[in-house]
């Protein structure tokens, strides 16, 4: 039997290619809305995925589907309880973006820290003298706070440290203290991590249990010297609350690559502030990147395919549909 594959969104070229070569047919999907996805996925039996909403509706038609394969690491986007009581395995690709990530991460703490927005923004404006009312900040010996030490902010750590001679804190609020690479410092209090970092870097997961865990609480504890940085999910962080600190100055900046909405409105307050250095969520959608995720992605779908054990599975399936 030849397996079919939907792709509702563009990816990698490379990644398509993977699965023709082991045989599957791949079936390009004509659009993402629910209605389009229920007629869709009723043919097949895997689902590579971006960021299409996989909601139950249309997990239960997809009588075929045997493992959907995310391309990228949250799985926010999906039912997963209902793609476990259905035997769908959900796959990710955690070692494909964990580097992009973090290395957008350091761009942004650098924009941050040397003004790159407003300075950029006054300069084509004809104010050189901009140089001179607006110094940045250097960041040898400055505290980068983590919250968060899976992959990503791990690499963080390392390039922050060994790269910009930064000293590192971090705390991880869903996993006991355990033994890192000695450059970063565990701490338990996820209060403190706030108020000592000179800049702070938010790696966690978008779950019920993140969501909207940064607010005012962290901003008013924060130095008002300090900076926040996300590229994890925007809806981390209470938005309107973020907004509100940047207005009054409480801390000095923010550098953002993700939003609660998305796309962002373009009436967004945040457009509005010069204290903001914005990216379109693009961390993970570099050249380099884009190939590793649609590849390791298909690799998941092959694993489950063939009758192997994924390597990057998220749930473990009540009852596993069979494989013929």
């Amino acid at each position: 039997m030849r397996y079919k594959v939907l792709i509702p969104q563009i990816v990698a070229e490379e990644g398509i290619q993977y699965l023709k070569e082991r045989g599957y047919e791949i079936k390009m999907g004509s659009g993402i809305s629910l209605d389009v996805l229920m007629k869709e996925v009723q043919d097949c039996d895997a689902i590579l995925a971006r960021t299409v909403l996989l909601s139950a509706e249309v997990l239960k038609v997809g009588k075929r589907l045997k493992v959907i394969s995310r391309h990228g690491v949250g799985v926010d986007n999906i039912d997963l309880k209902t793609a476990t009581e259905l035997g769908i395995y959900v796959t990710i690709a955690p070692e494909a973006n964990a580097n992009s990530v973090a290395e957008q991460t350091i761009g942004l703490i650098i924009a941050a820290a040397k003004n790159f927005y407003k300075c950029g923004d006054e300069l084509r404006k004809g104010n050189f003298e901009i140089r001179d009312r607006l110094p940045g900040v250097d960041l040898e010996k400055k505290i980068l706070g983590i919250i968060g030490l899976g992959r990503i902010g791990r690499i963080v750590a390392r390039k922050a440290a060994f790269g910009l001679d930064m000293k590192i804190i971090a705390h991880d609020p869903f996993i006991d203290r355990i033994s890192f690479s000695p450059e970063i410092e565990q701490i338990d209090s996820w209060e403190d991590v706030f108020r000592k970092g000179d800049f702070i870097t938010l790696h966690l997961p978008l779950t019920p249990d993140t969501r909207g865990i940064v607010g005012r609480k962290e901003f008013e504890i924060m130095k008002p010297t300090a900076y926040i940085i996300n590229t994890a999910r925007g809806d981390i962080i209470r938005e309107s609350e973020l907004i509100e600190a940047l207005r009054e100055k409480r801390i000095a900046g923010a550098g953002l690559d993700v939003f609660e909405q998305e796309p962002p409105s373009r009436d967004n307050p945040l457009f509005q502030l010069d204290n903001v250095m914005l990216t379109p969520h693009n961390s993970t959608l570099t050249k380099e990147c884009k190939v590793r995720l649609a590849v390791h992605a298909a690799m998941g779908i092959d694993e489950v395919l063939s009758g192997k054990k994924p390597t990057w599975p998220v749930n473990y399936p009540l009852q596993r549909k069979e494989i013929i």
